[in-house]
């Protein structure tokens, strides 16, 4: 009997983890909608910005602009890391870190040094045991980024690649295709390359032309900060999406497992029971039979 009070405790063990990741799904579903809607709304105005870029390039002859410059002998990397502050949220954080870290090694290949920006509690933990200093930290708004951070970043950005002091920045993090599934992704943020503006002007309908005021240049010396805080923000958010989808996914799938497994236990629980049952009703009728003879 000692043997069915293990499974029966084994049993109850998993129907409670089971009530708390059924319980994690839900809420999961609940807050996708919610960063879906953040990630449709901050589309068309990033889109609009590309379309007004794209114009703008097309009236400034040889643009100019310290962001645009490429640097000649690239010596240091930026990465901006974007991951979650928690986890339960399968390979969610643990496929944005190995591709850093792989990033990492190969730009030490070429002769590059490299510094990270950890967003997101993860990844702070992840480069700190690895001994990796992040030159900027931000935790507890992975899953409710603000534009504030995504300023905070690109301010220490330009200023550090105006500065010459990074020559390369690029940002990684999960893109969410859809509710369920997640596409890592790896951009170039600076230097601002100008075949993203041709390329949007391209899959875009044709927008209303425009009148610069005082003159394109400006214009463009103003757009293209706005443009690298927004590419930021976009990335924050999309990541906060994925990570809701992400750990639906996972707690889905946990709860399946625990279901299954529950399922299981209950069979060798009840063929246990059986199997006591049968050798005390052997046992019975031994006695009885001893007790006749």
């Amino acid at each position: 009997m000692a043997n069915l009070r293990d499974i029966k405790k084994r049993i109850n063990s998993v129907k409670s983890t089971k009530q708390i990741t059924r319980t994690m799904e839900m809420v999961a579903t609940a807050k996708i909608r919610r960063s879906t809607d953040r990630v449709n709304a901050a589309t068309p105005y990033s889109k609009s910005m590309l379309d007004v870029l794209a114009s703008v390039a097309e009236h400034a002859d040889g643009l100019e602009h310290p962001l645009l410059q490429v640097h000649e002998e690239p010596k240091h990397a930026l990465i901006i890391t974007v991951v979650s502050d928690r986890g339960l949220a399968g390979g969610f954080n643990s496929n944005v870190l190995r591709h850093v870290e792989h990033f990492i090694a190969a730009k030490k290949g070429e002769g590059m040094d490299s510094d990270v920006i950890a967003c997101g509690k993860k990844a702070g933990a992840y480069f700190n045991y690895r001994n990796i200093k992040p030159v900027m930290s931000f935790r507890d708004q992975s899953a409710d980024p603000t534009m504030d951070q995504a300023r905070q970043i690109a301010g220490y950005v330009m200023d550090a690649y105006g500065k010459g002091e990074v020559d390369e920045v690029v940002v990684v993090y999960n893109h969410a295709r859809n509710a369920a599934d997640q596409d890592l992704m790896c951009e170039k943020v600076l230097p601002i390359e100008t075949s993203a503006f041709s390329n949007a002007s391209e899959d875009t309908a044709p927008v209303a032309s425009f009148e610069f005021e005082p003159s394109p240049q400006e214009v463009l010396t103003q757009l293209l900060p706005a443009y690298v805080e927004t590419r930021i923000y976009h990335a924050l958010i999309d990541s906060a999406a994925a990570e809701q989808g992400a750990r639906r996914k996972a707690m889905k799938s946990a709860t399946d497992n625990a279901t299954e497994m529950i399922e299981t236990l209950t069979r060798g629980y009840n063929r246990a029971r059986q199997g006591a049952i049968t050798t005390e009703i052997n046992e019975i009728v031994g006695g009885a039979a001893a007790l006749e003879g």
